[in-house]
């Protein structure tokens, strides 16, 4: 239950979405709910070799080359489209060598949790655009090129293969020297090396622990021996989307290694592979068997192995040099919390041959620290940023200009993108309001700024390093024109108190809204800690819809929601639904005193974490809601899984009271209001055991309820036109219940 990231890659949609001949016509849920996303500018990538450049896949089988500056500087640098067996093929990605001479490609990609996949991968030479397959049989997993471009490490069957090209100025461009398979004991649910296993991936955010040393000659990864983690069996249906005939009579199962808060979790270790020498080494450590490693990487150094460790409480962190060659292992930094670290941001650190720069909020706000000395435990520290707001992404370093960059706060609601240098002199780049972005050049001489606020759909310009603007991408000018605020309602935003706390939040209300009438209300959370919901922000979904269809649509991000310092995120610590809880029915409350809201008409709506504080709210005494939807709800936290349940609750064993005090499970008998209840048979993140004990809880009590089952259906229940029909069946429930 990860906090949503942002992502390298941007996604196009279909320009037929948004055409004029469509533009006024009435809209409808789906205009919402499927095509509602602004245009992006594709998949894109630095281009290593030279800053002036960025890359972006073309029309599924194209690399072309852009230049920052100049509109009319571009190049293909590679194409499939007149390669015998490849020339219809559509990539899912790529990757580029440092010098840019190599591409690795991969198509055909198979889902196999919410985020890893096997793939089949390719390495294509830039100058004779020679392709070779990385294996016959294809089906690898997070492939990743030395950065020479020579080898290429990958993933299958759990185990590390290391494949070696070699290049020669001639017309087969590319040489297969062969592959080599590092490790032997790999097994399913049993050793995984490299590809995280399933907690790392969905709370550490981890899809690959490859890293390659600088010079090429050697890989590290991790090893996790989840044998003695407990299994997960789930039960899998023939189904309707993607139907799988071999069940049509009796069902399947899914089965993998999942740890609930309090069982046991993988051991993870630390491994080197020299490719020169074929040497295979684990890297001593001092650690046990319950921490963690949420991060590793090489410096800009061959010897210097950075091993970041986190205990099991995950309240103290530790980061290692480690010397593969000869084992010497030196701690650099540690930290310590009093309630949690956050993996996140302490996984943006950013390694240099002689030092790193990581964010931290020792200090109450997240800031920028420069540390400096990697050798023998001596180092210094820098404090680079400073005062009441909170670094939220770091870019990195121009040693030209001397300048470091990132994105910060600026007030809970918007973020701004700075730069400052080591004298602690800041300067914002661009606009001071809304949400701001940006993805540099590999030299930092320019930047893609990313922009919206709450009345601006995405925005995509070239900029300078120093702000200024030097072209524009994507404007999103007709997507504008057809959600323009005359069509679709509009965000407002406001401040209350709960609590002794004042707390944000924004309304949605109708096109026609009327003053002097009374509206039924629909509560919009999600609630977990470090979330953010109201944000000066482009956001265009099934909040407008339920608006232009007679509600009042209304969210408030409560105790624990991020972009407020580590004091308020640390409130909810070993309590989690209690002060979230005080606040949403304080947030109803609030709006049950406005002149035009009907206070017998409130509703609550939540997915997820925002499904288990619905279930939360509406269990207690003074609940004030008439009917409330829970989309894929946890109702017990000894359900969900170690890194995220312990990290804000510690184990049962430890907290066995705040565990109970913040079930849905343990609060059955004082539900009120309508409930409809709706998951997927085959969520993989929060199990269908919530669902199905609370609703045994739900039987015994004598409650009446609505549920809606998604067979097969993940977390996300995406897929196969449900999601419209979704959000059409929760609207169908808040008329009944809200509108009569």
């Amino acid at each position: 239950m990860k906090k949503f990231a942002l992502s390298v890659f941007v996604l196009a949609v279909s320009a037929s979405a948004y055409g004029q001949d469509d533009a006024f016509e009435p809209m409808s849920i789906e205009d919402f709910v499927l095509t509602s996303t602004p245009y992006g500018v594709g998949a894109m990538s630095k281009y290593p070799a030279d800053g002036k450049y960025y890359v972006r896949l073309v029309g599924g089988n194209k690399i072309v080359r852009y230049s920052y500056a100049d509109a009319e500087d571009e190049s293909t640098m590679y194409s499939s489209e007149s390669i015998n067996g490849l020339a219809n093929v559509s990539w899912n990605g790529f990757e580029l060598s440092k010098d840019c001479s190599k591409i690795l490609l991969w198509e055909d990609s198979e889902s196999i949790y919410r985020y890893s996949f096997k793939a089949n991968y390719y390495v294509a030479d830039v100058v004779s655009n020679h392709t070779v397959k990385l294996s016959e049989e294809g089906g690898e997993e997070i492939a990743t090129m030395s950065p020479n471009g020579r080898y290429i490490a990958y993933v299958k069957d759990n185990n590390v293969y290391v494949k070696e090209f070699a290049y020669e100025d001639d017309s087969q461009g590319l040489h297969d020297k062969g592959t080599r398979q590092v490790t032997k004991d790999g097994k399913k649910n049993s050793v995984i090396y490299a590809v995280p296993d399933w907690v790392y991936q969905e709370e550490f955010g981890i899809l690959n622990s490859f890293t390659w040393s600088p010079d090429g000659k050697s890989v590290a990864f991790l090893r996790w021996d989840e044998s003695e983690v407990p299994m997960y069996s789930m039960t899998m249906y023939e189904g309707d989307c993607n139907p799988d005939a071999s069940r049509s009579l009796y069902p399947g199962s899914y089965d993998y290694k999942y740890p609930v808060a309090g069982e046991k979790n993988s051991v993870v270790t630390v491994w080197c592979y020299n490719v020169e020498t074929g040497a295979l080494s684990q890297m001593e450590l001092p650690k046990t068997d319950e921490d963690y490693i949420p991060h590793l990487s090489f410096a800009g150094r061959n010897d210097a192995l950075m091993v970041m460790k986190l205990n099991r409480t995950q309240n103290d962190m530790v980061i290692y040099n480690v010397n593969p060659a000869g084992g010497k292992c030196v701690e650099v930094y540690k930290e310590h919390s009093k309630s949690w670290i956050d993996s996140e941001l302490a996984r943006s650190v950013t390694y240099t041959a002689d030092g790193f720069v990581i964010p931290s909020e020792r200090n109450g706000w997240a800031h920028l620290y420069k540390v400096t000395g990697l050798d023998d435990g001596g180092h210094s520290e820098l404090c680079l940023t400073k005062g009441n707001e909170a670094v939220t992404a770091y870019y990195g370093y121009d040693s030209k200009r001397k300048l470091h960059y990132y994105q910060r706060t600026a007030g809970a609601l918007n973020r701004v993108v700075c730069s400052v240098d080591e004298n602690g002199k800041e300067n914002v780049l661009g606009k001071n309001k809304g949400n701001t972005s940006a993805r540099f050049s590999s030299d930092f001489s320019y930047y893609i700024e990313v922009y919206s606020d709450a009345c601006t759909p995405t925005q995509y310009r070239v900029c300078k390093a120093n702000g200024k603007r030097v072209k524009d991408l994507q404007l999103n000018l007709e997507y504008a024109e057809r959600y323009a605020k005359e069509r679709v309602p509009r965000r407002e935003f406001f401040t209350f108190s709960s609590d002794g706390y004042d707390l944000n939040g924004y309304t949605i209300k109708p096109l026609d809204f009327d003053k002097n009438k009374k509206y039924p209300v629909i509560m919009s959370q999600y609630s977990g800690p470090g979330s953010q919901q109201v944000l000066n922000k482009w956001k265009m979904d099934w909040e407008a819809w339920f608006a232009m269809n007679g509600y009042v649509v209304c969210c408030v991000d409560g105790r624990g929601t991020g972009g407020r310092g580590k004091d308020f995120e640390s409130l909810i610590y070993l309590n989690l639904g209690k002060y979230e809880t005080i606040d949403q029915i304080a947030a109803a409350r609030y709006m049950a005193q406005q002149p035009y809201v009907d206070a017998s008409k409130i509703g609550i709506w939540g997915w997820s974490y925002g499904g288990y504080e619905a279930l939360m709210a509406m269990s207690q005494k003074n609940s004030p809601y008439a009917a409330g939807v829970s989309i894929a709800p946890v109702t017990s936290w000894r359900f969900y899984d170690t890194i995220y349940a312990e990290r804000f609750m510690r184990t049962p064993q430890e907290n066995g009271a705040g565990y109970d005090a913040g079930a849905p499970l343990k609060l059955v008998d004082n539900l009120k209001g309508n409930l409809l209840l709706m998951f997927g048979s085959a969520d993989d993140n929060v199990h269908i055991i919530n669902s199905m004990q609370y609703i045994a809880k739900l039987h015994g009590n004598g409650n009446q309820f609505e549920m809606m089952v998604y067979p097969n259906m993940n977390h996300s229940i995406n897929g196969c036109g449900v999601r419209a029909p979704l959000y059409q069946r929760v609207l169908n429930f808040f008329d009944r219940n809200l509108k009569k």
